[in-house]
C-alpha cells in the first residue's frame, strides 16, 4: 500500500499537522469478542448476520443466533487479528468466530477518526511469524503522531478518492 504510506510515512505532506504524540493503546479501546462468538458454525446464506473474520475470508458465513451480536450502532469498528495483525473496517452487525481477535473503537470520537487509524493500521508491517498476541505487545505501544481531527477526515476523505479513482482504473 504505498499509496497509504504517502499519508501516513516520513514523508507525508501531514506531518505538520501532528499535534500531539500518542499511544495506539491510547487512541483505540479494544474489547476481547469473547461474548459475540458463535455457538455454531451451521451457516447458512439464509441467515440474516455475518460472522467475521480479519483475514482474507473476512465474512465466513451467516448464523441465525440472535444472541450476542456485536452492534455498531452507525459506526464503526476496526477489527484486528491478534496474531496476524490483519484488520478490517465494519460498518455493520456481526458475530465473530474466534477469540484470537480484538474490536477496536476509538476512545473519543470527538477527537479520533476511525477510519483514519484504520489507514494507518494498514502501513504498519511487523515480521508476525511468532506466536504471539500483537496488540497489546506491540500495536497498543507504539507512538504515533496525530493531527486534529478536520485533517484525519481530510486524509480519510483524500485516501477514498484515490481509492476510487483506482478502482475505477482497475475495471475493464
Amino acid at each position: 500500500f504505498k499509496i497509504l504510506d504517502s499519508f501516513f510515512g516520513e514523508n507525508s505532506r501531514y506531518k505538520s499537522y501532528y499535534e500531539n504524540e500518542l499511544q495506539l493503546g491510547d487512541i483505540l479501546e479494544y474489547e476481547q469478542p469473547a461474548k459475540y462468538i458463535v455457538n455454531s458454525t451451521d451457516y447458512s446464506d439464509e441467515y440474516a448476520t455475518p460472522v467475521l473474520t480479519p483475514g482474507k475470508t473476512f465474512i465466513l458465513g451467516y448464523t441465525d443466533e440472535t444472541d450476542g451480536i456485536y452492534k455498531v450502532n452507525g459506526g464503526k469498528v476496526i477489527i484486528f487479528d491478534d496474531f496476524t495483525t490483519a484488520s478490517r473496517l465494519v460498518d455493520f452487525d456481526f458475530k465473530v468466530k474466534s477469540s484470537a481477535m480484538k474490536i477496536l473503537t476509538v476512545s473519543n470520537s470527538c477527537s479520533f477518526d476511525i477510519e483514519y487509524f484504520y489507514y494507518y493500521l494498514q502501513t504498519i508491517h511487523v515480521n508476525n511469524t511468532t506466536h504471539k498476541r500483537y496488540w497489546i505487545s506491540l500495536f497498543s505501544n507504539l507512538k504515533v503522531g496525530v493531527p486534529p481531527i478536520d485533517i484525519q477526515r481530510q486524509v480519510v476523505k483524500d485516501i477514498k478518492k484515490i481509492f476510487s479513482i483506482i478502482k475505477t482504473i482497475e475495471q475493464p
